[in-house]
């Protein structure tokens, strides 16, 4: 499978002050491939006929793409402070998203594409551990009282004693792992770009069952993260359709179509599930690529109601309101009861945006030149900005209580919090 070459780059070290606010920021020029999400084509001869550097030109990414949304000033501002920064490793490469950081027992576990996995201590920044595997990780981490599980480029599950550091065992599976491993009533669930998903024995790996879907010519360079429940776990799949599937037997139990691929061209069929599915009680929501935000019964997968958003990032929730960046980086707020729109705001337009995350009464997003953006969550009114650095966000921010914790492409963890000094 051909990937365009991209950038990684970061350091490593202790917490440390907040960047130059002033730097100049980066020239980067917009195209389908770097704002959709990294474009992922099914066939090696037709990477190899268009290469790299023409890909962006078939899907509009020539001279007279409309520029990013300029920032205006902010009439009424939140207070935003930086509790602490770190570097974690030698961070991401922009083509190759899928790390993400993640909270467990006081500490944030972040990984790089080279195989090193640390634990920050969550208030103070402080690196408490750090495992170097020595893999090229794609996914993950996911972290259990026991285990530390990730997948790697070369189809790998590897699956880490905690304690240790040591790897407990290594599966070799279809194809590249772009999707978060879950473990789930002792069943790791593991999902590859080739439509294969696997279940595998917690203890040593062994293969109990693998669930084979076929996938489009043409689809965003990523994958949607199993969502298990309750001894079930629900897919999103590249051609706008849900599968539930229970975790025991890998046997399907329901499957319901989103959206359906539809147009002339492949990139007009574009229909993939890439980001955070949601359950609430017996609903289940979902957004797809083509253009469509639904909430299913999670017991059948029947479409309770849609609404017309073309998303690529997923879905956040707090209680009855769902958040949602779309294609176009509008930033919506619905009622997660009807699909009603509460508001959306225009003003970030093209600027890359990260999946929108709740933090108390506010909504904030992360763009490609580092800025954090603070919404009211009432009113839709930006009320507060920050810059995290200059390198774009690798992953959408995580919030564990009143704190908001960014990962950078360039390895960089930042805490911060509205209102508050560190």
């Amino acid at each position: 499978m051909g990937r365009c070459p991209g950038p990684a780059h970061g350091r490593r070290g202790q917490p440390a002050a907040a960047p130059d606010q002033d730097r100049r920021r980066n020239d980067r020029r917009r195209s389908f491939v770097t704002r959709q999400g990294r474009l992922f084509l099914l066939v090696p001869a037709l990477l190899a006929l268009a290469g790299c550097q023409t890909i962006g030109g078939w899907f509009g990414g020539g001279s007279d793409e409309p520029e990013p949304a300029e920032l205006t000033e902010i009439s009424q501002p939140v207070p935003i402070d930086r509790v602490w920064s770190v570097d974690t490793g030698e961070g991401t490469n922009r083509s190759q998203p899928r790390i993400r950081p993640v909270y467990t027992d006081g500490q944030v576990w972040v990984a790089d594409h080279e195989g090193l996995i640390t634990a920050v201590d969550a208030e103070t920044g402080r690196v408490q551990r750090e495992i170097d595997i020595e893999l090229p990780i794609s996914a993950g981490p996911t972290v259990t009282p026991d285990l530390v599980i990730v997948g790697t480029f070369d189809g790998e599950l590897v699956v880490i004693d905690r304690e240790s550091g040591r790897i407990q065992w290594r599966a070799q599976l279809s194809s590249e792992i772009l999707a978060k491993p879950v473990l789930h009533d002792g069943i790791v669930v593991a999902r590859c770009i080739d439509g294969r998903v696997f279940g595998l024995d917690r203890s040593d790996g062994a293969r109990i069952w693998v669930h084979d879907r076929s996938v489009p010519l043409l689809t965003l360079r990523g994958n949607g993260d199993p969502l298990p429940r309750a001894g079930q776990v629900y897919i999103g799949y590249d051609d706008g359709q849900v599968t539930a599937i229970r975790v025991s037997d890998g046997s399907v139990l329901w499957e319901q179509r989103v959206s359906a691929p539809e147009g002339r061209t492949e990139l007009d069929r574009l229909a993939d599930i890439d980001g955070p599915m949601l359950v609430v009680g017996t609903e289940l929501y979902v957004v797809t690529y083509h253009g469509r935000l639904a909430g299913l019964a999670l017991e059948s997968g029947r479409t309770l109601w849609v609404k017309d958003i073309s998303s690529s990032s997923g879905l956040s929730l707090r209680r009855t309101q769902l958040a949602v960046t779309d294609s176009e980086d509008n930033v919506w707020l619905v009622d997660r009861r009807n699909g009603a729109t509460l508001w959306r705001d225009d003003q970030l337009l093209r600027r890359e945006l990260t999946r929108p995350v709740f933090l108390g009464g506010l909504v904030a997003v992360g763009d490609f030149e580092g800025y954090l953006h603070f919404f009211d969550a009432d009113s839709g009114q930006i009320v507060g900005r920050a810059r995290a650095g200059d390198d774009a966000p690798a992953a959408a921010p995580l919030v564990v209580g009143d704190t908001l914790y960014l990962l950078d492409e360039g390895g960089r963890l930042s805490a911060w919090r509205v209102g508050r000094s560190g």
